[in-house]
């Protein structure tokens, strides 16, 4: 293992060292602890390790090593060359989920309460829609919807609304791929008064890192690229307010009992590895899609904001390291033509989720967006024709001459 007081200065070699530990059995890899307790060498350590005056594993739902790794290695890409207000290395605290829903839950319930709103945009995962216009309300929890590209907008909810606690953004947004000014809603939601949470998924700590603009919270489906292989459910909620972190939001976290596992933990850590090696490769075949895909007469519309025509590019070409691997686009004949589209398709794979090594395609509409309501989905852009892409690391001659047969 790399000395820890080594001076890193790339991000693969960050997601290959960072957050490990050596193993007391000199383990190369990161061992899966499949352990659910914890033993004391007396209970006088018990004690000290429950009120929390000695660091130690007592439960698997509070921490295990398999765990505190993955944790230590997503914060430490999040913080990867930024600095806190005094100049020195930003410090963050990542706690691991057993999904990013469970995530998300612990962000909410941590930091919302009865009369307090929240201020979020169209077009997010249709879980997070649902959960924040279903959910919330019945908590006493209210919500705000608007195009918060539009900083007048926002800026007037902001202003007129004091209920409003929390302002939540996800860019690149699910699945219309429309990207708001992190730095901008930061800077409004701080001259207020507001929490500022980002759901990073899409972009990963490589492409895009919100703290750099001063948000507090980040949230990753750890499942989608970070572990990058389809095999393991997860999510991650990574906070700058340390203290907040390691009392109330790790007790609201163990009390909902969304924690993950040494075995999810260990393909994550390994997964992520790899993470700029395989973002590289999906973002050139995202950017030779899009490029295809926008030229196609089979084609109406393309969602992708490394294409100049993109309503949003200059604002990715500000945050982003590249535009990202996920697109969508609709077909010129509707649901039926993007259904045969899909069902034409020998190389490519029918399926949710996104961040696989292989290319991925959905129908928001019927799939991970089937319980938001049609009026909204419409409004949000997104159509019964929508196509949604996550663009693999297969050869682009390949994932060209699919569609190209497909869309024949």
């Amino acid at each position: 293992m790399a000395d820890q007081s080594f001076p890193i200065t790339g991000f693969s070699s960050l997601a290959i060292h960072g957050g490990h530990e050596k193993d007391p059995n000199y383990a190369h890899l990161t061992p899966i602890y499949a352990s659910s307790t914890y033993v004391f060498d007396e209970a006088e350590q018990g004690m000290r390790r429950f009120s929390g005056q000695e660091k130690g594993y007592i439960y698997s739902r509070w921490g295990n090593p398999s765990m505190t790794e993955a944790e230590q290695k997503i914060a430490a890409m999040e913080a990867f060359g930024l600095k806190n207000e005094q100049g020195e290395p930003l410090e963050l605290k990542g706690i691991l989920h057993a999904s990013g829903m469970a995530a998300i839950s612990t962000l909410l319930l941590a930091n919302l309460k009865t009369g307090d709103k929240i201020l979020t945009h169209f077009s997010l995962y249709g879980g997070t829609e649902e959960i924040i216009q279903r959910l919330l309300p019945s908590l006493g929890i209210g919500v705000v919807i608007d195009d918060l590209r539009d900083l007048n907008r926002a800026e007037h909810h902001l202003k007129n609304d004091p209920s409003i606690r929390m302002l939540y953004i996800e860019t690149p947004a699910n699945p219309t791929i429309q990207c708001v000014d992190i730095e901008e809603l930061t800077s409004l939601g701080k001259q207020y008064g507001k929490i500022i949470a980002c759901d990073n998924t899409f972009a990963t700590p490589y492409l895009q890192q919100p703290f750099r603009f001063g948000v507090d919270f980040v949230i990753h489906s750890t499942t989608k690229f970070l572990n990058g292989h389809g095999t393991a459910i997860g999510g991650i909620l990574i906070g700058r307010d340390l203290p907040f972190m390691n009392t109330h939001a790790t007790k609201i976290h163990r009390l909902l009992g969304g924690n993950s596992n040494a075995f999810d933990a260990f393909l994550l850590i390994n997964g992520m590895k790899t993470l700029e090696v395989r973002m590289e490769r999906h973002c050139e075949n995202a950017r030779k899609v899009a490029e295809y895909l926008s030229t196609h007469p089979a084609v109406a519309k393309v969602n992708y904001n490394g294409l100049p025509s993109h309503p949003d590019y200059a604002i990715a070409l500000k945050q982003m390291r590249h535009p990202g691997a996920m697109l969508s686009f609709e077909h010129k004949n509707g649901l039926s033509g993007g259904t045969q589209f899909m069902n034409k398709l020998k190389l490519c794979t029918r399926t949710v989720s996104l961040g696989t090594c292989d290319t991925l395609l959905s129908h928001p509409a019927s799939m991970t967006h089937y319980g938001v309501k049609a009026e909204d989905r419409l409004k949000y852009g997104i159509t019964d024709g929508l196509i949604r892409m996550s663009v693999g690391m297969e050869n682009i001659e390949d994932i060209l001459n699919d569609f190209d047969q497909a869309l024949s």
